[in-house]
């Protein structure tokens, strides 16, 4: 049973980068909540903040040039707001552990894999010696990396990919984390590995009862692993719902536009995939009021006057969105829709 309270919760993140002219308005009051047990999914395309978002909670931004606001980001009781240095060291690799998005630029080339992840153990847990040497073992052998007392000793270059990958998983999960933030954890791997990756993940959150936040643009990834899904576009959180009522049910633009995009299987679907017209927005401008609005086929003049908030749609379910309706019905037939439905 998962406990109601969450685990993590973050109230009106925004993110500035630059100053002046120049600035660019990465993240804009992102909210969102990741209770003890349940794996929330991130989803949008390149540049519309998930990976800052994530950066933001633990801190990794620049502190130069970088503005940093919001409400509340609280981890199990922890206000992460301008906490400090020493804080944030405790809760990275100890509460929370991240996998980024490329293994190979992640680890470093020059050092073994078993002395990269021996060092998040020597920093949280003080082990040495064949204390350590015996964890990252067991580590290893947790994420299924055949003869774990051989590779222990190797260098990334000589892992594969997915290899590698599990290698940074291992690192994350080193101290045992509450959370774990998967940043496109299968980017660049081949279909079966990617099954392998998220199979894994799965089980180590059931055996281990963490939590986990998969940011992904994957859709078909999403809907097989995630039990609620967050939408996000041009650094706002447009749509939150449970997995199962986001693909029965879509209520947004944008989400419609992604979930129109994914090929059903066809003939006809087989020969083009549709797509969303136009292009993402320069965050360095003021974005209309829906920042979708311009590229959206169920667009009206309202669209473009007050930025619509996030309301409730369903149980569990939220949308920024004035053409609930309309979405709703032209995506009733849809084959994606229907298979949910």
């Amino acid at each position: 049973m998962r406990s109601v309270e969450p685990l993590l919760s973050v109230r009106d993140l925004s993110v500035r980068f630059g100053r002046g002219e120049g600035t660019l308005q990465a993240l804009d009051g992102v909210s969102f909540d990741v209770t003890q047990g349940e794996m929330l999914a991130l989803v949008g395309e390149s540049g519309c903040g998930k990976s800052v978002a994530m950066m933001a909670v633990l801190g990794l931004l620049p502190r130069r040039g970088v503005e940093v606001t919001a409400s509340r980001i609280m981890l199990d009781g922890i206000d992460l707001r301008g906490a400090t240095r020493r804080t944030l060291r405790q809760v990275r690799g100890g509460r929370i552990g991240m996998v980024f998005q490329d293994p190979m630029t992640s680890l470093n080339p020059v050092h073994r894999i078993g002395d990269q992840i021996s060092e998040t153990l020597h920093v949280h847990e003080g082990l040495r010696g064949s204390a350590v040497r015996a964890r990252v073992r067991d580590l290893l052998d947790l994420v299924r990396i055949p003869d774990a007392a051989r590779r222990i000793d190797s260098y990334p270059h000589e892992l594969s990919g997915g290899m590698r990958q599990r290698v940074m998983i291992a690192m994350a999960l080193a101290c045992r984390p509450d959370l774990l933030i998967a940043d496109e954890p299968t980017t660049a791997l081949d279909v079966t590995v990617q099954a392998q990756i998220m199979e894994l993940i799965a089980t180590l959150r059931s055996d281990l009862g963490m939590s986990v936040i998969l940011v992904s643009h994957d859709l078909g990834l999403v809907a097989a692993s995630a039990d609620r899904v967050a939408v996000m576009y041009a650094g706002r959180i447009v749509e939150q719902a449970p997995v199962a009522e986001l693909f029965r049910a879509p209520s947004h633009g944008y989400t419609a536009g992604l979930l129109m995009s994914l090929p059903d299987g066809t003939a006809a679907a087989r020969s083009r995939l549709a797509e969303i017209p136009g292009t993402v927005p320069r965050l360095s401008k003021p974005l209309p009021a829906c920042a979708f609005a311009p590229r959206c086929r169920f667009a009206e003049p309202a669209c473009t006057g007050e930025r619509p908030p996030l309301l409730a749609v369903g149980p569990g379910h939220l949308a920024a969105c004035r053409r609930v309706a309309a979405v709703a019905a032209a995506l009733s037939d849809h084959p994606v829709v229907k298979e949910w439905t």
